[in-house]
C-alpha cells in the first residue's frame, strides 16, 4: 500500500469551511490517509522537565519513545495535508503545539557539523489549507510560518497554498468563494 497520506487537521468547528476545501483536496487525492485531530489531542507542557526528557532520549537515540509517535509519522507520510484556518493572524495554537512535537532532530532533520539544518522527512509535498473571514490575511503569519519549517528543515520542497479568503466580509457570497477554490482544487496537477 505504500506510506499513507497524513492529513493534519487543526480545524474545531464541526461545518469548518477550511475542512471543506481539506475533504475535497483529500477526494481529488484518492489515496488512503491518516487523519490527526489536534482538538483531540492533549499536548505535553513544554518545560524544563519535558525538554530534558527530549533531549536524553534524543541523545541516547531512543527515538521509538512514545514522545517522538507524532515526528515519525510525519516524517514517514508521503504526503501532508495541513488544515488550518486563519486565526487571529496566525493559525489556531494547536497547530504550533502541534510542531513543537515534531520538531525533533534526528526524526524529522538533523544538522550538519557547520549547524546546517538537513530534511529527513519522505514526504515529497505539504498541502496548506487554509480559510480566512477577511481578505487581508499576511500568508508569511501562517503559511510562511509551514513553508520554511517544510523547505528549511524538513527538506520538503513542494509547498502549496490552498486557500479562500473574504469568507466573513458583508455581501461577500461565500458559497461562490468557497466553489471557486474548490475548482481550483479540482484543477490542480497533482503529478
Amino acid at each position: 500500500m505504500g506510506r499513507p497520506i497524513l492529513f493534519v487537521n487543526a480545524c474545531v468547528r464541526e461545518a469548518s469551511r477550511t475542512g471543506r476545501l481539506a475533504e475535497k483536496l483529500l477526494k481529488k487525492l484518492n489515496k488512503p490517509f491518516e487523519e490527526i485531530r489536534l482538538d483531540k489531542i492533549r499536548f505535553p507542557v513544554v518545560d524544563e522537565s519535558f525538554l530534558g526528557m527530549r533531549d536524553r532520549l534524543i541523545s541516547e537515540g531512543s527515538f521509538d519513545s512514545p514522545m517522538f509517535d507524532l515526528a515519525r509519522q510525519f516524517s514517514e507520510a508521503e504526503t501532508i495535508v495541513i488544515a488550518a484556518p486563519y486565526w487571529d493572524l496566525s493559525f489556531p495554537a494547536a497547530l504550533k503545539q502541534y510542531f513543537e512535537q515534531v520538531n525533533v532532530v534526528g526524526i524529522t532533520f538533523r544538522y550538519t557539523e557547520e549547524g546546517i539544518p538537513v530534511g529527513l522527512c519522505k514526504a515529497d509535498r505539504i498541502f496548506y489549507v487554509s480559510t480566512a473571514g477577511g481578505t487581508y490575511a499576511p500568508s508569511e503569519f501562517g503559511f510562511g510560518y509551514v513553508k520554511a519549517l517544510a523547505q528549511g528543515y524538513y527538506g520538503i520542497g513542494d509547498v502549496r497554498l490552498i486557500e479562500a479568503v473574504g469568507l466573513d466580509i458583508y455581501g461577500n457570497d461565500v458559497d461562490a468563494i468557497l466553489e471557486a477554490a474548490e475548482e481550483t482544487i479540482e484543477g490542480m496537477d497533482l503529478e
